[in-house]
């Protein structure tokens, strides 16, 4: 608790650094496109028949028309995924069927929660370094098509390691180890939650998404005689309208052998499919092109923390992205924080004196869901959860979401973060432009 007081500390008294945050230079990496599919529950949703390779070709085709970029201009492509083995072959073809030609180069990324933010990251520090002008960062997940109810198996000359062996601990007894911990209670999750989904519903009713999403054409599959045909998904369909407080304790604990048995499936994220694309460039290109300056990227930082209470991880993360921009978190106008479990979501929000009232304003991964990794399923709650994730296309969605709703409230600044399995956090800086 020390290091983090120590960390925690810069946020009330870094020297203010909005100005030289908001100066403009030929060199900035800025985004000229970023806009995200709808989030669909996995197994049940709206795209739950749609392959890994189909979100990945969907994402493509969207971003070609949406962001007016000729795709032979992009110079390098990051897809993060982690679920499926396949990622490059898929994303390589997805690609190529969509548009871009064979001279675009492509990578895959996977630091498994971050693992959208860091192929923006990627393509950002390419564009910093000279190394390219023009990247495309994309974040595809397909859970309906890759589950895995498996954690991956250790050598005996690691698993004897305590902190090695943590690594591999399900997802959902890392939230209750928080709980106990920190002394996170359930109702305080349950109340976290409930803003979560209440947030959400405001602002699905009010349109607000509607700028950020992108519709999809996909596969769905007749139950009854298993064709396949093509139909359009244009919104979010994991919010549940109604959520309260009250419903919510009215769920079973996931885990009741463990902690405090307090991770439900109504106060954790949900399984989900879906993608996200951000376009980076060089402010001179941009211009030369007149393409749209949506915003520029500042910084990301990633850091690591104990693998049994992984989900502490923006509380340190956020920190040190604040505090290489040389601005506290009073300067920024907006956070997108991760919810994979209400329990870490609500000590990163403490534990930072952060006001709620700029955190996730229109709902997050509890009511969104939030495409992810590897997984263990659990059907003891009402509701299908995560117990042992990594998040992927999130990063990628949390830019879309957050630029969108600081144009909407004409701030300035946003930062995005995340918890990572095995014990990591990692935190980006944007400046909204337009």
């Amino acid at each position: 608790m020390d290091r983090i007081r120590q960390i925690a500390s810069h946020l009330g008294g870094a020297a203010n650094g909005v100005a030289a945050l908001e100066r403009q230079s030929p060199d900035d990496v800025v985004i000229t496109f970023a806009a995200r599919s709808p989030l669909t529950k996995a197994h049940k949703g709206g795209m739950k028949d749609a392959r890994t390779d189909e979100l990945m070709l969907e994402m493509f085709k969207q971003t070609i028309v949406h962001s007016k970029i000729n795709p032979a201009l992009v110079q390098d492509i990051c897809v993060g995924t982690v679920l499926t083995s396949n990622g490059l072959y898929h994303a390589r073809g997805a690609a190529l069927a969509a548009g871009f030609p064979d001279t675009v180069p492509i990578q895959s990324i996977n630091r498994f929660c971050s693992s959208g933010l860091m192929a923006v990251t990627t393509i950002a520090n390419q564009i910093r370094s000279g190394q390219i002008e023009v990247g495309l960062a994309v974040g595809v997940e397909s859970m309906s098509e890759n589950p895995d109810n498996g954690g991956p198996v250790q050598s005996e000359l690691i698993s004897c390691n305590t902190q090695a062996r943590d690594c591999t601990e399900r997802m959902g007894w890392t939230s209750e180890n928080v709980a106990v911990d920190f002394n996170v209670t359930r109702e305080e999750q349950d109340e976290i939650a409930a803003i979560s989904f209440q947030r959400a519903e405001k602002a699905q009713k009010a349109g607000y998404f509607d700028k950020e999403i992108v519709p999809f054409t996909v596969f769905q599959k007749n139950a009854a005689t298993g064709e396949r045909s093509r139909v359009v998904v244009s919104k979010d369909d994991g919010i549940r309208y109604g959520t309260t407080k009250e419903s919510l304790a009215k769920i079973r604990s996931a885990f009741p052998q463990w902690g405090k048995g307090a991770t439900t499936g109504g106060n954790a994220s949900q399984i989900t499919d879906g993608a996200a694309a951000v376009l980076l460039m060089t402010r001179r290109k941009a211009q030369e092109l007149g393409l749209p300056i949506l915003g520029k990227h500042i910084t990301t930082s990633v850091a690591g923390v104990p693998p049994r209470i992984m989900g502490i991880g923006p509380a340190y993360a956020i920190p040190m992205a604040l505090k290489a921009c040389g601005i506290t978190a009073d300067d920024v106008d907006l956070f997108e924080i991760n919810e994979a479990f209400a329990s870490q979501y609500l000590y990163s929000v403490k534990a930072l004196h952060l006001p709620i009232e700029k955190v996730n304003v229109n709902g997050g991964a509890i009511a969104l869901g939030h495409p992810l990794d590897k997984l263990f399923i659990s059907t003891t709650s009402l509701f299908l959860i995560f117990i042992f994730g990594y998040i992927r296309c999130t990063g990628a969605r949390q830019i879309a979401t957050g630029l969108n709703e600081l144009h909407r409230r004409q701030g300035k600044i946003l930062v995005t973060s995340m918890c990572i399995g095995t014990g990591m956090g990692a935190a980006s800086v944007f400046v909204r432009e337009g």
